[in-house]
């Protein structure tokens, strides 16, 4: 087989698996199910063979149907993606093939779920404007029927009607960053695209697109106030959540990164989308402390992680977001996939004794002692460094600042309260490996990244200001966090606490103004 060839391998390994198990819908099919599980390690075979010819032979287009806009492109980004995608899809259809066993609808199932695999593979391989949107509605549409695999349960039916809703916007505003593109550029090939928007063309048209890239990005990847659809999607399988959560929820992310440097011709939607994702980075992590539902508590997070990469994004770290897509992708399906262990786990044990709640004196020793770590870390990076932290951009530092403020409170908090000192000295490890290996994966994805992302620019004033926010924001927020069993259980705060474990009634807004409660039991 031609190399050129070689990126078309995964995708279509995986749409046969899909052609099979559609035709043993009608019974169990477990020879069917099996052979998709097959199928789908080809598939992963395929994308890493695909990065091997990536790294060999260095970007290029892939052939196809190239006049009608059907072609693919293998570049730092989209086979990075590949990887993933073919990666945690073999794990999730092995896990469905057993999960599914003996249901009278699994070939249906793993035909659906095998044509979402197929379709995000087409999404970030696209080298056209015509596949991606293509690919992009393809993957909804197969959501959707995976989301509705019971269809008779009313849950399952309202959150899928929102979904719908939420998906066919974020289509529309697509469509129109497709034309407006098209029309600015003259072309749909989104290399071609990408190089005439780097080097500053485009004018108006380009900017519309972004705008409407932007909205697309933020209804894909459930930002607030439209995020209530993705902590809803409870009714179906396990290895569903674990597709949506660990990967067609980050194709939001994929989009802004894939067009960075149209992106990067405005400046005020960047911003934008650094107010909505800080937001819903804040909003998910503190609703999250909240659910006493396992699967609940992991949507919340994904709200969150979500918000946060929006928030990287409209801080022009798009290399620093392609890694966050990668390291939450590997997490969130590992812990979907394994949360009714964790419920088996939990039940086994005995039922643990009252909270520790820590004393108020111990929670100010720890704050000061957090500030302490905090300088010396930071001091330590700056002598290495020669104060400058080498080539990495502010938005970057300051995000490492974030990051490295929560890893203090908690390490602070062990020396302030007499925490045994094991956990106290793994405590510091971990401490340490988190704050250097931010640093180190950063550089990492910049360095793999050159060429085809681009840096972050300097910041301006409204930059810089919104930066400063993000950075007090999420510190206090890590604070509240780590002092969660002090507040949390205060006769004071049980309103807030119930405020907050209803996500403050924004989802219950967006049902209303949908009539997502109109939706019955046809029984």
């Amino acid at each position: 087989m031609p190399y050129q060839y070689l990126p078309l391998a995964a995708p279509s390994a995986l749409l046969l698996a899909a052609a099979i198990s559609f035709l043993s819908a009608a019974s169990p099919a477990r020879l069917a199910t099996r052979l998709a599980e097959a199928l789908a390690f080809v598939a992963m075979a395929g994308a890493a063979a695909s990065a091997i010819w990536l790294v060999l032979h260095g970007p290029g287009d892939a052939i196809g149907l190239s006049g009608f806009g059907l072609s693919l492109r293998l570049d730092a980004v989209s086979g990075t993606m590949l990887v993933l995608v073919g990666f945690v899809g073999w794990i999730v259809v092995r896990y469905a093939a057993t999960y599914l066993d003996g249901e009278a609808r699994a070939g249906a199932f793993m035909g659906w779920l095998c044509t979402t695999l197929a379709s995000v593979m087409l999404l970030v391989t696209s080298a056209d404007l015509v596949l991606l949107v293509l690919a992009w509605i393809v993957t909804s549409l197969a959501l959707h029927r995976l989301l509705l695999f019971y269809p008779n349960r009313i849950g399952a039916q309202r959150a899928a009607a929102k979904k719908f809703v939420t998906a066919r916007a974020g289509d529309m505003a697509l469509i129109g960053a497709a034309v407006l593109l098209a029309q600015a550029y003259d072309t749909t090939r989104i290399a071609t695209i990408l190089d005439l928007a780097r080097a500053g063309h485009g004018g108006g048209h380009a900017i519309a697109a972004a705008s409407l890239l932007a909205i697309a990005a933020l209804l894909k990847s459930a930002q607030f106030p439209t995020h209530g659809w993705l902590t809803e999607v409870m009714e179906t399988p396990t290895p569903v959540s674990a597709l949506l959560h660990a990967g067609v929820i980050n194709a939001g992310g994929f989009l802004l990164i894939r067009f960075a440097d149209v992106m990067l011709l405005a400046p005020a939607v960047l911003a934008v989308l650094v107010m909505i994702g800080g937001f819903t980075a804040l909003f998910g992590g503190l609703v999250m402390l909240t659910q006493p539902a396992v699967k609940t508590s992991l949507a919340w997070s994904t709200v969150a992680q979500m918000g946060f990469m929006i928030l990287e994004c409209g801080l022009a770290l798009f290399p620093l977001a392609l890694l966050h897509i990668v390291a939450h992708s590997l997490y969130k399906a590992h812990a979907f996939l394994a949360s009714g262990g964790a419920v088996e786990a939990v039940a086994a044990q005995r039922r643990p004794g009252a909270v520790a709640i820590p004393k108020a004196r111990a929670v100010g020793r720890a704050f000061v002692l957090a500030l302490a770590i905090y300088v010396l870390v930071g001091v330590g990076f700056g002598a290495v460094s020669g104060f400058g932290f080498g080539h990495k951009s502010p938005q970057a530092i300051a995000l490492g600042a974030i990051l490295i403020f929560g890893v203090a409170y908690l390490l602070a908090q062990g020396l302030a309260d007499a925490a045994p000192r094991a956990l106290t000295r793994r405590t510091m490890l971990f401490a340490v490996a988190t704050s250097v290996s931010y640093f180190a994966f950063q550089a990492m994805a910049v360095e793999l990244t050159a060429g085809v992302l681009p840096a972050a620019p300097l910041p301006g004033p409204l930059e810089w200001a919104l930066i400063v926010l993000a950075v007090l924001s999420f510190g206090a927020v890590a604070v509240a966090q780590a002092m969660f069993p002090l507040w949390a259980y205060h006769p004071a705060a049980a309103g807030l606490r119930v405020h907050l474990s209803n996500g403050l009634y924004a989802n219950a807004a967006f049902d209303r103004l949908l009539g997502g409660w109109r939706v019955r039991d046809p029984a």
